[in-house]
């Protein structure tokens, strides 16, 4: 393993590394060992995790908030709780993250310690902490014209927009619920670039910022039922609360439901009841099986840097603010993505 001076130094052995006391290598991280409210959050020392096969060490300089993030803090609903139902299976959340390679572990190719990377870290999390490991392939080189901040954003809210507009075109009607946040606002500028007439759902507080991003209507989901309006050739849910049959409501024939997202109840009702109920009635339902990794969100990172796409941070937090930050994200707050800058 090789490893190279952060930013805080005080010598510890030959490395080194961020110490606090005689023989100790630790950094500052988020954690939380039970489900719960931000409040079960806490900033603690940990020890510099160390790459394994496969892995990456990184210095994180920015990791953005998603709902999932949200979900896992809160153990709601039930499938954020794979890997530990009782209790967190990991105690550091945040997985889109963007930093400094720090150390390389063993067979790993394509990266140097000290270049510039970005990646959807979810199978192992820590991106609210000074360093975490990441497995190689989920990271890529950041873009030069993208700040640590920017790139951070598009791991894993870019192949969830990305892919849920793939089938957005010249004629068509496009209902984005949810599309507010960091994937509802990515997705709104792809559809309307692909040329369809964009609807866009949220709450009232949202509804200037979604027109800023080229959505053609805009509706206040709490004052209006999108199932009961004009029938849709795609709809992509990222809040899925309904029930299957106001969706089949919603869509054209020939049209399709994607969700992402959602109430354990919800999902499983789309993926059973709403798959036979699309047989039935010519309309498709479904869930979106989001494809990740580099291969999946460069392609939303290069419209970025082509100022194709615009990327909309609505506010910045430090690290001893996360619980402050996951709160915006999760009470639906946000316009755009949130961001947590570390280093």
């Amino acid at each position: 393993m090789i490893a190279v001076s952060p930013g805080r130094v005080v010598g510890c052995g030959r490395a080194r590394w961020p110490c606090r006391g005689e023989g100790r290598v630790v950094v500052r991280a988020v954690v939380h060992d039970r489900y719960g409210p931000p409040s079960v959050l806490r900033v603690e020392e940990v020890p510099v995790p160390s790459p394994g096969r496969g892995q990456l060490l990184v210095r994180v300089a920015a990791t953005s908030v998603n709902l999932s993030d949200w979900e896992t803090l809160r153990g709601s609903p039930l499938y954020s709780r794979l890997g530990g139902l009782r209790t967190p299976a990991r105690p550091v959340l945040g997985s889109d993250i963007a930093g400094w390679v720090q150390a390389i572990g063993p067979d790993v190719t394509g990266f140097a310690v000290g270049d510039e990377v970005y990646g959807d870290n979810l199978a192992l999390k820590g991106g609210f902490a000074e360093y975490a490991v990441a497995p190689a392939a989920a990271l890529a080189h950041k873009p030069a014209a993208l700040s640590f901040a920017e790139a951070s954003t598009i791991p894993q809210a870019g192949p969830i927009a990305w892919q849920g507009t793939a089938t957005a075109g010249p004629g068509r009607q496009v209902l984005v619920n949810g599309a507010g946040g960091g994937s509802g606002s990515f997705a709104i500028q792809l559809a309307k670039r692909a040329g369809a007439h964009v609807t866009a759902v949220d709450n009232g507080d949202k509804l200037d910022f979604m027109r800023s991003l080229g959505a053609d209507e805009v509706l206040d989901y709490r004052t209006h039922d999108f199932t009961r309006g004009e029938p849709q050739d795609l709809v992509l849910d990222l809040v899925a609360r309904r029930s299957v049959f106001a969706y089949r409501r919603a869509l054209a024939r020939g049209g399709r439901y994607l969700c992402v997202g959602g109430t354990t109840r919800t999902l499983v009702r789309v993926l059973t009841i709403g798959t036979a109920l699309g047989l039935l009635t010519g309309r498709r339902l479904g869930v979106l099986m989001v494809k990740p990794g580099p291969e999946h969100f460069a392609p939303l990172a290069e419209r970025c840097v082509a100022g194709e796409v615009r990327i909309h941070i609505d506010r910045t937090f430090p690290l001893d603010e996360v619980p402050q930050a996951l709160a915006h994200v999760g009470e639906g707050r946000s316009l755009g993505k949130v961001v947590v800058e570390v280093a």
